[in-house]
């Protein structure tokens, strides 16, 4: 279960001429501008169940998400996984978390297996549990015939299911996903889909999964609810039938075009 509460994040960006500044004798510094990149976003993701972060790019997505993954201190709100604080107990809230990041960060030269085995040992496996893990996971993501091959060469949607892997190597409960089929193929992302469909299943282990995006595809076909942001704050919640009914549309992105114009109608330009 994750937790995102009235989070806000903003970011120091330097105004034109910001820095030191010598002023007669003294040296002093000029103003500093800010960038708010989250202002007010909540979630509740139940486990068993696949929540979407949607929105236009620039609306605190991958921000949002950052702080839950504790690699950004929020400026306000709380953020808790299985009800352990992200901010207060850092260590055992990200190892109860499966991250993919936008950023694969895989390292080139060592296989798909090695890259599983290294972050399953870094997350307190033995190199026997870790290897057996490997294992699983090449069969649930139909990944046997890549295990053994360096990651240099790795196809865009091979290196999205090594990275997934990877994040699922310690067996979490939860699982983040930043945009994750952006790059992907056709049947790259429907083979990613079905694995999200069974990790959330009582045969998966029923999972709690949150992943951000702008396609209203994977929201339609994956989301059993949606929380809509734009401009840093939250707009719309609900599953995809409880928004189309508030919008009055029978097509999910005039849906979410009006949630988004509505809120912040500067985004129509």
């Amino acid at each position: 279960m994750i937790l995102i509460d009235h989070v806000a994040k903003r970011f120091a960006a330097p105004a034109a001429g910001a820095g030191w500044q010598r002023k007669g004798w003294r040296i002093a510094r000029t103003p500093q501008a800010w960038v708010q990149a989250v202002s007010d976003i909540s979630l509740h993701a139940p486990n068993g169940q696949i929540t979407g972060l949607l929105g236009p790019n620039g609306a605190g997505k991958t921000s949002t998400l950052r702080m839950l993954a504790g690699l950004l201190i929020p400026d306000s709100g709380r953020l808790e996984v299985d009800g352990l604080s992200v901010t207060q107990q850092r260590a055992k809230a990200q190892a109860r978390m499966g991250i993919l990041a936008d950023a694969r960060g895989l390292y080139p030269r060592l296989t798909a297996r090695e890259n599983m085995v290294y972050f399953g040992r870094l997350q307190g496996l033995s190199d026997r549990a870790a290897q057996a893990r490997a294992e699983q996971l090449g069969d649930l993501l139909d990944l046997r015939s890549l295990l053994d091959r360096p990651t240099e060469g790795f196809s865009q949607g091979e290196r999205v299911k090594t990275a997934l892997a990877r994040a699922l190597v310690h067996d979490p409960d939860n699982i983040i996903l930043d945009e994750p089929t952006n790059g992907l193929d056709v049947l790259a992302t429907r083979a990613l889909r079905e694995t999200l469909r069974y990790l959330c299943s009582p045969a998966g282990g029923s999972k709690c999964i949150v992943f951000s995006t702008h396609i209203m595809q994977e929201v339609e076909r994956l989301c059993d609810q949606v929380v809509v942001v734009a401009r840093g704050r939250n707009i719309a919640h609900g599953s995809v039938a409880d928004l189309l009914a508030q919008t009055g549309q029978t097509d999910f992105e005039d849906a979410f075009v009006k949630l988004a114009f509505t809120a912040d109608p500067e985004l129509a330009v």
